[in-house]
């Protein structure tokens, strides 16, 4: 596989993880280097782990995951989303928004934003493609990306109103959505 081509789907395979990231820039109180630095590595890291753990599943589990990889990261990305809503209406203090980074959440949203690169490990492995290199492209190219993405949303951040959080719960969601619809056929 060419340089081009795993570039190419590197790109594909962030673009969610970005825009979750945009949305953490818009959420994150008090945001520091050091916090898009850390969900640039968690997104990096884990679309570059996907597609390994994918590549060595291989043929056995292609019809289970891809059969509920959509499901899984739409309910991930949903309940995070409408927990941030529901906060952002519940009234919390501006100033309480996030203090810190909660490693848990971060967690959950990079394996929801990563489960297609799982799917893309798998298709890996029936092309008998090598897995270094695209895994090492696709990580880096994420972590950039949600890096910059964080950035973006932190100064977006500053001019839209106080209930923040709640366009950042609609991205989530949104995002969940969009994963739900396009494994369903519904758009493409």
């Amino acid at each position: 596989m060419d340089f081009i081509t795993i570039f190419l789907i590197a790109l594909g395979l962030s673009m969610d993880a970005v825009a979750v990231a945009i949305s953490m820039g818009l959420s994150i109180n008090s945001l520091r280097i050091r916090h898009g630095l850390l969900i640039g590595l968690f997104f990096g890291a884990f679309q570059a782990i996907m597609p390994v753990l994918g590549w060595a599943a291989g043929r056995g589990l292609k019809d289970f995951i891809s059969g509920v990889d959509h499901w899984i990261a739409f309910g991930l990305l949903t309940i995070i989303g409408v927990k941030m809503i529901y906060e952002s209406i519940k009234g919390r203090p501006m100033n309480d928004k996030i203090k810190q980074l909660n490693i848990y959440i971060l967690f959950m949203l990079s394996i929801a934003t990563s489960i297609d690169a799982l799917a893309i490990g798998i298709s890996f492995a029936f092309l008998q493609s090598e897995i270094i290199t695209p895994i090492l492209i696709i990580g880096i190219v994420t972590f950039v990306l949600s890096f910059l993405g964080v950035g973006f949303g932190k100064h977006v951040g500053y001019l839209l109103p106080k209930r923040i959080e709640i366009v950042g719960g609609i991205i989530l969601i949104g995002i969940g959505t969009k994963i739900l619809l396009e494994h369903l056929g519904l758009i493409s």
